[in-house]
């Protein structure tokens, strides 16, 4: 099983696998370790990755990049739209209020959601990794950014399913940095916690994570981010700056210009990089737009200036982390940073003032996410055994459950009162599960929301679950109902199940010895569950591990026999039903999964025609100018005209109506282009093998006649009749040979042969099929001596350094079959004693 992390940024994307001797970064069809996140459509075909990167700057608008900005957000998102105005495609608002992104596809204009376009990138990672492993590849870990919200959570999960993914676990990617940090470190002490700092700033975001290490173990502390601010956001500010700059010297607006845009904006991301490095930068770009090549320039200290504004925003989320986890910056071990956007100069020195220390850089910025993900990959995989680590994880959002009281317990008697209780607070254990009670006479809903969502910029309500329906055994009487809420791996939040729990005294004699059973089984059973039972009348909520405060303790019985009053429990499952608000219902998966079937089949079919294509066209070039150089010889004047001409019309073809044709008609082209060709190739290929060929025969010839004609005494023992037979065969072989060499040498080279490689091969192997056996048949073996009555006494020891001399009672003991002296029992009788 393939055990493999996957890191999808902003704008690249990489790919970790687990192998026997640790993690790797594997490498695209370019060689590259890090692959454009990134899907471009065409009229036949759609191009992901670096294929797609090749052609973005010829089809800006039907190029979709950024996608993870745009996964799981509403239209209306106000950060959305901000977002929007810099990307060269069209989105518009989808009838369920979520962006659809529209493309022209096929030779029409087709719309994908966000998740399908996910769907498309993860299956390029998937083809990646399984390119690079030779299996196929289906479990994974997948980073995600700590700020991303339940619904965004589950779009992931849908994206990794359409790709035909089934992730083991949504990972933070500040905890998989801090991961792939930590498990690798030998000096992290066993008591005292070592608190570290990872910043990671990405293309499009700040992610601060504080973490506490201890020998195999680590632990999240706190989180805290900026949801838009990374390295994008000085690209944008050095955008702004020279198309102002351009408008004013060249009279040039590359707002009017998609493409332009594009030019423009890589160019400044390349100008932000030389920065880092130098004080000072140019910048150069020939026909910008309207034939113009425009140049500009900056200092570092300029740059600094103008992007003074983002540069302020960097401390907030330091403070935030460090006053979650109630730490100060003495207690900080060491800061790691890591991310495409913390190579700016200022940045760091940022980072240096508040911490007092100044950053490392121990881990590779682009590549620590997705090892740290294949890490935790194999953590969890049956099948890689992995230094023993615990990797305690926090959920940054607090969740509470609402629901509607019952009439009876409102103020004012008539009117239901909304209830509410924080079931997963900030901070709270990844994963983890609470159980909550609730008293019903019926059917009722429960709704997942977030606590708070000043920082969130999301609707708070997640989902709603519907409990029933049920009925209480005693009409009119509510019924106790024991609901189970999950937070999983994921970090997504859901209710799982619900329980009619109903309760009955039955008198039954207890004896001692059965007493102390019934104790030991209540013991077992609440040591087990560790859940929260919340009594939601009281709306109080428990600590993990609690127990409901209405559960009586049992008592040990110490009278032999006594009559005790015992409670029978009865639970039976309650449906549940989910709605989850904005995520996309199971048959809309189910037909995004065939549809990226049917799209990845096209593309297969477009790339075979493609390399079909590419094969006529490289066969007319090859066998032209093999016509005029090693295949002149073997190919009639006229012929050979003919060919050339049928070379010249298909090349005529390929590029006026064969342009754009099927596979079927390449394939058919090259088989009639072939027909006439592969007799040619096939009489230079006889020619040159043929030498060879009479060479290895003639070899074999020679060798059994030599060996049948000798007085070899290990010969000697086969019979002359055999011995006459194998010389026959050689001649008859020989003769064969010499005629069809007469008959091949009287043809001209351009005639086909008489005198074939594969016939000359078939003849050896039948020459040595009928002379092996005889001339290889073993030597009778001799009769064996007498042994004597008694053994000879041994020897007395020789002293030490004196050889020992022995003799043999058998005067052929030593000697062998032929007989010559036996080299080993020589070398044996002659070694000195130990």
């Amino acid at each position: 099983m393939s055990v493999v992390g996957f890191d999808l940024g902003n704008e690249s994307c990489v790919v970790a696998v687990a192998r026997q001797r640790g993690i790797d970064v594997v490498l695209n069809d370019e060689s590259k370790r890090e692959t454009p996140a990134l899907v471009c459509f065409g009229d036949k075909q759609r191009f992901l990755g670096t294929a797609g990167a090749a052609t973005s700057m010829m089809n800006p608008k039907n190029t979709i990049s950024q996608i993870k900005r745009l996964i799981g957000r509403p239209f209306s998102d106000p950060e959305l739209q901000q977002d929007l105005k810099a990307l060269p495609f069209s989105v518009t608002e989808g009838p369920d209020g979520f962006p659809l992104i529209n493309a022209r596809y096929l030779g029409e204009t087709k719309s994908f959601t966000p998740t399908q376009v996910m769907g498309m990138v993860f299956s390029n990672m998937k083809t990646i990794a399984e390119k690079n492993l030779n299996a196929a590849v289906v479990d994974c870990c997948i980073g995600v950014p700590i700020y991303f919200t339940d619904l965004q959570r589950r779009a992931v999960m849908d994206a990794a399913t359409i790709a035909g993914l089934h992730p083991l676990r949504l990972m933070h990617e500040t905890t998989a940095t801090a991961l792939a940090y930590g498990i690798y470190k030998t000096d992290l002490p066993e008591n005292e916690q070592l608190n570290v700092a990872f910043i990671d700033i990405g293309h499009a975001s700040m992610q601060v994570c504080i973490a506490g290490f201890k020998k195999g173990q680590l632990k999240v502390l706190a989180h805290s981010f900026d949801r838009c601010l990374g390295g994008r956001d000085f690209d944008e500010v050095l955008f702004q700056h020279f198309a102002e700059k351009f408008k004013a010297d060249y009279k040039i607006d590359v707002f009017q210009n998609a493409r332009a845009c594009l030019r423009l904006r890589a160019a400044c991301e390349k100008l932000k990089k030389v920065l880092s490095a130098n004080p000072e930068a140019p910048m150069n770009i020939e026909c910008l737009m309207d034939d113009k090549d425009v140049r500009g320039f900056i200092k570092r200290d300029e740059f600094e200036q103008i992007s003074a504004p983002i540069f302020e925003r960097v401390k907030k989320p330091l403070e935030k982390a460090l006053s979650e986890a109630q730490l100060t910056v003495d207690n900080i071990y060491a800061v790691e940073v890591v991310g495409s956007g913390s190579r700016v100069p200022a940045v760091i020195k940022i980072l240096t003032e508040f911490f007092g220390k100044e950053p490392r850089r121990t881990m590779n910025a682009s590549e620590c996410v997705s090892k740290g993900c294949a890490l935790e990959c194999a953590i969890l995989s049956p099948t890689f055994k992995v230094k023993e680590f615990t990797v305690q994880e926090s959920f940054p959002f607090s969740i509470a459950l609402t629901w509607q009281g019952s009439s009876q317990e409102s103020q004012n008697g008539n009117v239901e009162n909304q209830q509410s209780t924080i079931v997963f607070p900030k901070g709270n254990p990844i994963p983890s599960v609470k159980a909550l009670t609730f008293y019903r006479a019926g059917t009722f809903t429960v709704d997942v929301q977030y606590a708070d969502v000043s920082e969130l910029q999301a609707p708070a309500k997640i989902s709603t679950y519907t409990i029933g329906p049920f009925q209480a055994t005693t009409k009119g009487e509510r019924a106790k109902v024991k609901v189970k809420a999950r937070l999983n791996l994921h970090g997504i939040v859901s209710v799982e199940s619900a329980q009619l729990i109903e309760e009955e005294e039955v008198e039954v004699p207890v004896t001692k010895e059965a007493t102390k059973m019934d104790t030991d089984k209540a013991t077992a059973d609440v040591a087990s569950g560790n859940e929260t039972d919340v009594n939601m009348q009281d709306a109080n909520v428990a600590e993990n591990g609690a127990t409901d405060t209405g559960d009586n303790p049992v008592q040990m019985e110490t009278d032999t026999k006594v009559e005790a009053p015992k409670k029978k429990v009865k639970k039976s499952n309650i449906p549940v039903s989910e709605v989850v608000y904005g995520a996309m219902l199971a048959t809309d998966v189910q037909k995004a999964v065939e549809k990226e079937f049917e799209m990845a089949l096209q593309d297969r079919v477009m790339e075979e025609t493609k390399d079909k294509k590419n094969a006529v066209e490289a066969y007319v070039y090859d066998m032209r100018n093999k016509l005029h150089d090693k295949l002149q010889e073997f190919v009639t004047d006229s012929d050979r005209e003919a060919l050339i001409g049928k070379l010249q019309e298909t090349e005529d073809w390929l590029y006026e109506d064969g342009e754009d044709e099927t596979k079927g008609v390449y394939v058919a082209k090259l088989d009639e282009l072939k027909k006439q060709g592969d007799p040619i190739e096939q009489r230079y290929k006889e020619h040159s093998e043929r030498g060879s060929a009479v060479e290895q025969l003639f070899g074999v010839i020679n060798a059994y006649r030599q060996a049948a004609a000798s007085g070899d005494s290990k010969y000697e023992h086969i019979d002359l009749n055999e011995k006459q037979k194998v010389l026959n065969d050689c001649s008859e072989a020989e003769n064969w040979l010499r005629e069809k060499t007469q008959q091949q040498e009287s043809l001209p080279k351009h005639a086909d042969p008489v005198l074939l490689s594969s016939d000359i091969k078939r003849k050896a192997e039948a020459l040595d099929r009928g002379c092996r056996p005889i001339m290889s048949k073993p030597k009778p073996a001799p009769p064996k001596a007498a042994s004597p009555p008694e053994a000879p006494p041994s020897p007395a020891p020789a002293q030490e350094g004196e050889p020992q001399a022995t003799t043999s009672p058998d005067p052929n003991a030593n000697v062998d079959s032929n007989g010559n002296p036996d080299e080993a029992a020589v070398a044996m009788e002659t070694e000195k004693p130990e």
